[in-house]
């Protein structure tokens, strides 16, 4: 174990920051020369760099490609770690006393499902439009396992939606909703009026379409015994409305969804007392970027654009 720390500590002891913006220069271009011009230095320092690095490292990184260069296994494993180290850096020295959001062109990139896009990206992009002209948003969907890491990393600035698995991040709770049923408004089973157990017990008589990427309304046609009625599997919640509204498919789906889609558009919800019905929206980030003058002012807008008090 020895051993294996003073080999990292060496490793450490021969790198430089211009070392690494070398390794990410070449990474990003594929090319040496142009990665050289890029960081204002000539093509034989970038070469002797990168020699410096390859022994450092003792692996290639680099070898050559049709136009330039490729990078190998190793590359590829450290490029992602670099990329975020020198961003972060970066960051943190350049990072100004206030966040202007009239003047800044800052990045902001979120965890977001395409159920929450369709939601949420439309209201809040015409917020950013009004008071930060020039502030770029990127989403991001990741698995839940990776959203912590990322945003510690900073990866990503925040991670939006309905994520009980995600721990050790600052949370703010948003809305709460739950789950329905959304049909076709002149679909004959919107007409029944049916309640409680009577209700339940006739959502056996309907065919459904469910959603890859949601497991939580797949959970609940397990647990209600109904996954056996699913008759089309999609990837994504935003090609529902066409489906539902030429089918006689049903989907399980949230309320705050199925209203953006159902006003006057001819949908019908119905809302069975489903296990696992009620869940919360919440806006997650990382403790390390709280005080982080651009990331406080994004996460103060988003509360007042969708938090329940707002």
């Amino acid at each position: 174990m020895k051993r294996l720390y003073d080999m990292h500590a060496m490793h450490i002891e021969k790198l430089d920051l211009n070392l690494l913006r070398l390794f990410d220069a070449v990474y990003r271009s594929r090319n040496v020369g142009r990665a050289a011009e890029a960081l204002g230095i000539t093509q034989p320092a970038a070469s002797h760099g990168l020699t410096r690095l390859r022994l450092a490292l003792g692996d290639a990184l680099f070898t050559r490609a049709p136009g330039g260069v490729a990078p190998t296994p190793r590359a590829e494993r450290l490029a992602t770690a670099v990329q975020a180290a020198l961003g972060t850096l970066a960051q943190a020295l350049a990072e100004p006393g206030r966040f202007d959001p009239a003047t800044s062109s800052h990045s902001f990139r979120i965890h977001m499902s395409d159920i929450g896009e369709g939601r949420f990206l439309p209201p809040l992009m015409q917020r950013l439009r009004e008071t930060a002209p020039g502030v770029r948003v990127e989403t991001l969907p990741l698995r839940p396992a990776e959203i912590a890491v990322a945003l510690d990393e900073g990866r990503i600035d925040f991670a939006f939606g309905f994520l009980p698995k995600v721990k050790d991040t600052r949370r703010q709770h948003l809305l709460q909703d739950r789950y329905i049923v959304l049909l076709r408004a002149d679909h004959p089973f919107a007409r029944r009026r049916l309640r409680g157990a009577a209700l339940l017990k006739a959502l056996r008589t309907l065919a459904y379409v469910a959603v890859r990427t949601h497991t939580d309304t797949l959970r609940i046609l397990e647990l209600l015994g109904l996954d056996d009625r699913v008759r089309l599997v999609t990837e994504h919640f935003m090609v529902l409305p066409a489906i539902v509204r030429e089918t006689d498919l049903a989907v399980v789906m949230p309320r705050n969804i199925a209203r953006g889609f159902g006003e006057g558009a001819g949908f019908a919800i119905v809302q069975p007392d489903f296990p696992l019905r009620d869940f919360g929206v919440s806006l997650h980030w990382s403790r390390r970027f709280e005080d982080d003058a651009a990331n406080r002012w994004l996460r103060q807008l988003i509360v007042g654009l969708f938090g329940e008090a707002g």
